[in-house]
């Protein structure tokens, strides 16, 4: 019996963790928003082996999704590499503040920042249904954080817009993601998106290329602490990873409006069963 239940754990953990891997690489999530609540409050994991087993996946899902929508012309590495700085201090911080809060707090604040999510993502977005036409290349500010990306008719040119803003929300999108093992690509996306104005592809694809380093930087403290747990892991790493490719797949074909119906409505469900059951104790 005991033989078998590990066999059906192992299958229930590959099937999520696939679920998991798709919707994070078609939303730029990463992953994680699905797989910790479906550890914790679905297996009963604690929600520091869930946070572990989270961040590795992260890395698997970015590994996984970057490289294909870097090929096809949707990241922007330039962006994502003055971000990253940003994040990976941010997350650093994050993974120390998680020794010391309380379980129940870090579900809350988790539940909280994925319903303000889900709230901005459903705002219109001009991007949406009237997309910029193909136009002379953007005016090159010193950083040259602008480029463009595959459209219908051909390139479409942007450029990113208030960066010091931008910047100061991805190091806090990297505290959150050291502290609640999420990748923050939730908070990375809405910042790229609402705040630098790039489009919402271009901010999807460059968050899977981010949230990978940005978990990495955290990883390797939750390494240390032991919440990382190689049987747990595995079959997590290996299902986010077949799900990532398959999303990635799908993105260059998916209406932008029903990504942002998909990022919203997930998130927002699950962020209402984080905050339930974290105030519950169940977690």
């Amino acid at each position: 019996m005991g033989h078998w239940s590990v066999l059906v754990l192992t299958g229930m953990l590959g099937a999520g963790s696939f679920a998991a891997g798709f919707i994070g690489a078609l939303t730029g999530l990463g992953g994680g928003v699905v797989l910790i609540p479906m550890l914790t409050l679905g297996l009963g994991i604690d929600i520091h082996y869930a946070i572990g087993a989270s961040l590795v996946s992260v890395i698997a899902t970015s590994s996984g999704a970057a490289a294909a929508y870097v090929r096809e012309g949707f990241t922007n590495v330039r962006i994502a590499m003055l971000l990253e700085i940003a994040t990976s201090l941010g997350a650093i911080l994050g993974a120390y503040l998680a020794g010391w809060v309380n379980t129940m707090w870090i579900g809350v604040v988790f539940g909280i920042v994925l319903l303000h999510s889900a709230v901005v993502a459903l705002e219109p977005h001009p991007a949406d249904t009237a997309p910029p036409e193909p136009s002379p290349a953007p005016a090159k500010g010193v950083l040259r954080l602008e480029g463009d990306y595959p459209g219908p008719a051909g390139p479409v040119p942007y450029r990113a817009h208030a960066v010091p803003a931008g910047f100061g929300l991805m190091a806090i999108a990297g505290v959150l993601s050291g502290l609640l093992g999420i990748g923050s690509g939730a908070v990375k996306v809405l910042a790229m998106d609402r705040v630098m104005k790039l489009p919402f592809k271009v901010s999807t694809t460059t968050s899977n290329f981010m949230i990978g380093v940005t978990a990495a930087a955290s990883a390797g403290i939750y390494l240390g602490r032991g919440y990382i747990d190689p049987g747990l892991a595995m079959p997590v790493v290996l299902g986010v990873l077949a799900g990532a490719l398959t999303g990635a797949r799908l993105l260059a074909r998916a209406p932008v409006l029903r990504l942002r119906l998909l990022f919203a409505f997930v998130i927002a469900g699950l962020g209402l069963e984080m905050i339930y059951n974290s105030l519950k104790g169940k977690l």
